[in-house]
């Protein structure tokens, strides 16, 4: 039996993944000049789909691109790519880009209409071997621009600490500015210390996490100790847990970091306790919506 093709939404049109054609001026083939989302949908159903958008529209006010849709057409849209493509658990992906000119100039068209795009895949579960076992990251210098709060296009930074994270065997990269840790290259970052959740405040230093947010909001729930606040680069060595987020791998546990064991070197407690009122919380939001 033959497998469906992908189906993906470009300027106004459905069509199949492979048919969807961008021109070699679109801005965001050129200089990174969009923005993007991922947003996962579990039984066919969108997931934080209000805060998603809400961090696109931040992500467009940073490059000072007019949102080309409002909430309830982006809304339309994704829940139709989502159900042309079968339901059940996905990993929505969407782009604006500043589209494309006449030629190649840094100076923003006068006239260019923006560029949409929006696939989706499949989201699998997180793997037995970050469930079981954790994560083996390494801490990185920061090589990013100043704006890391925007959810840009422009990831060529991510890559090449995710790719020195890779070769060195690791899972995730830690990275570091001004003695203190911010996020991985693709998640967001939660310690456990003295029993407190501790996670970085928003800055313009790192991306603002929907998943984040959540695990935050289920902490709150069960009365669990937390704060917003900077970690210092010590600070991982004296980590009770160590935990990273982000919308495809939901929340798992470090268990290594430079090749030194946090703790037994085992997923701890208070990630199991989270792990199972995350995947509670997903039930509640499929049965709900």
């Amino acid at each position: 039996m033959a497998v469906p093709l992908p189906v993906a939404h470009l300027n106004g049109r459905f069509l199949p993944l492979a048919e969807a054609h961008l021109s070699p001026l679109d801005r965001g083939f050129l200089f990174g000049d969009g923005v993007y989302e991922v947003i996962p949908a579990y039984g066919g159903r969108l997931f934080h789909l209000p805060g998603h958008l809400k961090r696109l529209q931040h992500s467009l006010d940073g490059i000072r691109l007019k949102n080309p849709l409002n909430d309830p057409e982006w809304s339309a849209l994704l829940k139709e790519l989502v159900t042309k493509n079968g339901g059940g658990d996905q990993a929505v992906y969407l782009q604006v880009s500043r589209g494309a000119d006449v030629g190649r100039d840094h100076g923003f068209p006068a006239k260019a209409p923006a560029t949409v795009f929006a696939m989706s895949s499949p989201l699998d579960p997180l793997p037995d071997e970050l469930k079981h076992r954790g994560a083996r990251v390494i801490t990185l210098q920061d090589i990013r621009w100043q704006r890391c709060d925007i959810k840009c296009t422009a990831l060529l930074g991510n890559v090449l600490l995710r790719q020195q994270a890779i070769e060195a065997g690791c899972h995730e990269g830690l990275l570091l500015r001004n003695g203190h840790v911010t996020e991985g290259t693709a998640s967001g970052l939660f310690i456990v210390e003295d029993g407190v959740l501790v996670t970085p405040p928003d800055s313009p230093e790192l991306l603002p996490s929907i998943t984040r947010d959540a695990v935050l909001m289920l902490a709150a729930r069960i009365h669990m100790p937390m704060r917003r606040d900077v970690i210092p680069i010590g600070a991982l060595e004296r980590a009770e847990e160590i935990w990273l987020v982000s919308s495809t791998r939901e929340v798992y546990a470090v268990t290594s970091v430079d090749g030194r064991p946090v703790r037994d070197g085992k997923p701890g407690v208070q990630w199991q306790r989270m792990y199972a009122l995350f995947q509670e919380h997903k039930a509640e939001r499929v049965a709900y919506e």
